[in-house]
């Protein structure tokens, strides 16, 4: 319950699947939690679940596409929690669909959020956490940056560079004692993966396939995400950094 005590956690998507079983595993570990979200109500309804089960958290909207934004949520948050200890890079977008068929559109959106929202966030953070000389940022990824994913081309191309990304940061940041690792998910039963099957042409079969390619032999839940991040998040990785985690029931296994 005391791991994360007093320490102030920024979660991007809060309001998701991934992202509000972070928010409630954060909180319960003792973090002040700042759930940021494009949706307010829906971040004020995670909140709010925190708050009525003893923790301290706060929500946010923020557009982390939106540079101004982010830096106004950041200042918002370090007035009212104080100065950010954590951060979870966790909001995400997809669209599911052979790379020919993508417009460049399509493109601009999913840099958009799946990297340069990630930027935006990591720029307005780190120089505070390298002035306090502590921090620990989690950057959530996907195995599709490892192994590839037909129908996700780009996607994979920013959680790709996500993973180059951090490793770099996790190099520049050591001697500030900040520690940055990536938790790579696989199929999980999200909002996300749920949109990705109804593009199917049978989103049953499509959802069995999935179980049935995972050894553990079923999807991953929000929870089973929460519990690496969280691990991440805490003192007891204070040594493990530039590192990348596939939860995934075992169906990658990357060396």
């Amino acid at each position: 319950m005391s791991q994360l005590k007093d320490k102030t956690a920024i979660v991007t998507g809060g309001a998701g699947g991934i992202g509000s079983a972070t928010c409630r595993r954060l909180a319960a570990d003792g973090a002040k939690v700042a759930v940021f979200d494009m949706n307010l109500d829906a971040a004020e309804k995670v909140a709010a679940d925190i708050r009525a089960a003893g923790g301290q958290a706060a929500a946010f909207r923020c557009d982390i596409t939106d540079r101004a934004a982010v830096d106004a949520a950041v200042a918002a948050t370090e007035a009212q929690l104080g100065p950010v200890n954590v951060l979870v890079n966790n909001a995400g977008w997809d669209v599911f669909k052979p790379f020919v068929k993508t417009a460049p559109a399509e493109w601009d959106k999913l840099i958009a959020i799946n990297l340069v929202g990630a930027l935006h966030m990591l720029h307005a953070v780190l120089p505070g956490m390298a002035e306090r000389q502590s921090g620990h940022i989690v950057n959530v990824a996907s195995d599709a940056a490892r192994g590839g994913s037909s129908g996700e081309a780009v996607y994979s191309a920013c959680k790709g560079g996500l993973v180059a990304l951090s490793k770099t940061l996790a190099r520049e940041h050591a001697r500030h004692h900040i520690n940055v690792n990536v938790v790579c998910p696989g199929p999980t039963d999200t909002a996300l993966l749920a949109g990705v099957a109804e593009g199917a042409r049978d989103p049953a079969k499509l959802i069995e396939a999935f179980k049935s390619a995972i050894p553990m032999g079923r999807l991953g839940q929000p929870e089973d995400l929460a519990q690496a991040i969280a691990f991440f998040a805490s003192d007891d990785a204070a040594f493990i950094t530039g590192q990348v985690l596939s939860v995934s029931g075992g169906l990658t296994m990357h060396g």
